[in-house]
């Protein structure tokens, strides 16, 4: 199950906003106190809007909706959205992109020399069911370098973002896979100084949730709040 939360905070796991290792995050946190919306409904007015008909059945398989097959290893990823109780959150939002296979974004500021997929845009969205359940099929991203030490590569991850009830109250996280040798040297994810919270940001392999055939099956729960609430990041790499 994917729970996180700082070690220095009793019952959170959450980073400092500023973490060395993490260099980019010195210029990402806020310097100054934060100012509160006076209006919050008024915010929320100019902010965008979605409803049931806007998400369709196919915008959760990013492998389809191209003229052929994307190149890489086809996944599932699977799991439930729910409360700090383990209720299911119902008709929740929940927005995931990515790397392709390669390890390259399909956006102009990557520069990454990587191959581009034609056939692979690496975004997709879902709305979670009665029992909060939501369910991608896609492929294993790729690793990337992104200069933040010498010879840093980032470990194989999707984005996930969660709207909640309005867009004021979006959590955006990262879900890794186990055994990947990169994630003992990320220091995006060792900025979670909690080992237990860190290992619940890993999907579990699940063959229950394999396709046969077809793609290999992977389960990662988000809890949305409460004492063992989901890591989610005040700003994310990228």
């Amino acid at each position: 199950m994917a729970r996180a939360g700082a070690a220095s905070v009793p019952g959170r796991h959450h980073p400092p906003h500023d973490y060395p290792p993490y260099r980019s995050s010195h210029f990402r946190h806020p310097l100054r106190p934060l100012v509160p919306v006076r209006d919050p409904e008024a915010v929320e007015l100019s902010g965008p809007a979605f409803g049931v008909t806007d998400v369709g059945p196919s915008d959760r398989d990013l492998t389809a909706g191209h003229t052929g097959e994307p190149l890489g290893e086809r996944i599932t990823v699977t799991g439930r959205v729910l409360d700090r109780a383990g209720r299911p959150v119902r008709g929740q939002l929940v927005e995931v992109w990515q790397a392709n296979a390669s390890g390259r974004y399909a956006h102009r500021l990557d520069r990454h020399p990587a191959p581009l997929d034609p056939n692979f845009t690496g975004c997709g969205r879902c709305l979670t069911d009665d029992d909060g359940g939501y369910a991608f099929t896609t492929v294993r991203p790729g690793a990337y370098p992104w200069r933040n030490h010498t010879n840093a590569w980032r470990p194989a991850h999707i984005h996930f973002s969660l709207f909640g009830t309005a867009f004021g109250q979006r959590l955006v996280t990262q879900m890794y896979f186990p055994g990947d040798p990169l994630l003992p040297h990320d220091p995006v994810i060792r900025s979670v100084t909690d080992r237990a919270a860190r290992e619940r940001l890993v999907a579990a392999y699940d063959p229950a949730r394999s396709v046969p055939e077809r793609s290999l099956g992977y389960r990662w729960d988000i809890v949305l709040d409460g004492p063992c609430a989901t890591w989610t990041e005040d700003g994310g790499d990228r």
